[in-house]
């Protein structure tokens, strides 16, 4: 390298670290990360030089100092020994903050990275982004730095650290060097941007080898988290580490803030590493944890479950692929009430196996009727057909008369218009279990999960971007299309 390059790099360095002069700079290098035993050392002088934490200043919490912990030291020696890390955490713990910490000192600690680029991939809203580079900005805040780069970049001894949006990630496509990339809140990106996310971040391990970080708290069910979870440890690429609320306790948090805290219904899934996704705004979770049966109760539900003396209506959402899966849940009443006993989705079927599977069902279960999603014709058509009941009522029945054949003994088959009736469906689903006339069987946690998690707009529409098992939710909708209030019930 010629002196006058040099030169320029040492510009470029000092016009980004602001008023960090060269001495300064050089007093972080080479010092450790942190020294955890010496983390309550009363010599101001001494705290500074023993770590790059003491020297730039610890992290706080509503205005006071803490030092680091040990289950951040726990996340430090996995980083040195791993260079791909999955991290399910609890909300609070200061994981995020940590990992900022950890990339300023790879690149302040010695010279290995110049030259390399930092990626750090937050969510959809740019604001994110920025607010991230703020807070790693933020950590030099102490030594008096200044920045001059653009908000969703940092220069750091020549290492150039840029945040992504989820939705934007072209761009991040095609650097050459990349060292770290770290994806922030991961399980809460858009569906379609977690695998993305993940395809570009991974794509780099043969190009540059570079630390892949995932950290976030746990979204909903079969999401990037959860399917990085369930991957057999001799194939997954990633050290798993768990952190729950427990880690934290008489640490981060104090006991009557866990205590708190446990009175939300978001707590399993912020505290306690649950799948839960969002907490929805449609069914109250009163009535859900009503309508849960005992496992006694559950086994009851069962025995009854190929009676003939009892009726049964199927519902079936159906999907080919894509988001989407297809959803299948069977219910029948008995003693004035809906019970739920199967609830089931399948992803990406076959046409003839997923048909086969129906008519299996209906035959053991003695269901004497499917309710369909009127938009999937040829289901409806090849159902009709296996069980000998005229399928060509397109031209010659309106919806409305469609419709009114639920009440009927003549068809078994129902088409409905869901695009038309999802409102009043989901209305009719709140009604009756808000008047506590559903009882789901306990091993249906897909569903369960579901009525938790759903939410719609003012409208009575459902989100389904942020309902999980959306498909087994509709199912159940249609299912219901069987029913009706009991005369006495108020």
């Amino acid at each position: 390298m010629t002196l006058q390059n040099l030169s320029k790099i040492l510009d470029k360095y000092e016009s980004q670290l602001g008023s960090i002069n060269v001495q300064q700079f050089e007093l972080l290098k080479g010092l450790p990360f942190y020294d955890w035993k010496a983390s309550f050392v009363e010599n101001v002088a001494q705290k500074t030089s023993c770590s790059f934490n003491h020297a730039i200043g610890l992290p706080k919490k509503n205005g006071q100092e803490f030092p680091l912990f040990d289950y951040e030291q726990l996340v430090f020696d996995t980083l040195q020994k791993h260079k791909h890390v999955w991290i399910k955490k609890a909300t609070g713990l200061g994981i995020t903050e940590f990992i900022l910490r950890y990339i300023a000192w790879l690149c302040l600690k010695d010279n290995t990275l110049r030259g390399s680029q930092m990626c750090i991939v937050t969510g959809p809203r740019i604001e994110l982004a920025i607010t991230l580079i703020d807070r790693m900005k933020g950590l030099f805040h102490e030594l008096g730095a200044t920045f001059d780069s653009k908000e969703t970049v940092i220069e750091l001894n020549g290492v150039h650290i840029e945040a992504y949006p989820s939705h934007h990630l072209d761009s991040m496509r095609g650097l050459t060097n990349i060292s770290f990339i770290y994806l922030d809140e991961a399980d809460f990106f858009p569906p379609g941007q977690q695998t993305d996310a993940r395809s570009v971040s991974e794509r780099y391990i043969a190009k540059s080898n570079p630390w892949i970080v995932m950290v976030s708290t746990p979204n909903a069910p079969e999401g990037l988290f959860d399917k990085i979870e369930r991957e057999p440890e001799n194939t997954c690429l990633y050290k798993r580490l768990f952190l729950d609320y427990s880690y934290g306790l008489d640490k981060i948090y104090t006991r009557e803030e866990i205590e708190k805290a446990k009175a939300s219904p978001s707590f399993e899934r912020e505290y306690n590493l649950k799948y839960l996704g969002k907490v929805g705004n449609v069914f109250h979770t009163l009535d859900i944890e009503a309508a849960i049966c005992t496992q006694k109760e559950g086994q009851e539900m069962m025995d009854w479950s190929t009676s003939t003396m009892v009726g049964r209506s199927m519902g079936i959402d159906v999907a080919w692929g894509g988001t989407s899966k297809f959803a299948i849940v069977i219910t029948q009443y008995r003693n004035n009430r809906v019970e739920v006993f199967y609830a089931e989705s399948f992803e990406k079927p076959q046409m003839n196996e997923i048909i086969s599977h129906i008519m299996q069902l209906k035959q053991r279960h003695h269901i004497t009727k499917i309710y369909v999603d009127g938009a999937n014709p040829e289901v409806i058509r090849e159902l009709k057909n296996r069980i000998g009941e005229y399928h060509d009522y397109h031209g010659w029945l309106t919806e409305e008369q469609i419709w009114s054949l639920r009440s009927s003994n003549s068809w078994q088959i129902i088409p409905v218009n869901f695009q038309k009736r999802h409102r009043e469906m989901l209305q009719w689903t709140y009604t009756l279990l808000s008047k506590r006339f559903i009882k789901l069987h306990p091993s249906l946690q897909k569903l369960i999960v579901s009525l938790r998690t759903a939410i719609v707009s003012d409208d009575w529409k459902l989100d389904k971007q942020q309902t999980s098992h959306h498909d087994i939710l509709d199912s159940l909708r249609l299912s219901l299309c069987n029913y009706e209030l009991p005369k006495n019930n108020p």
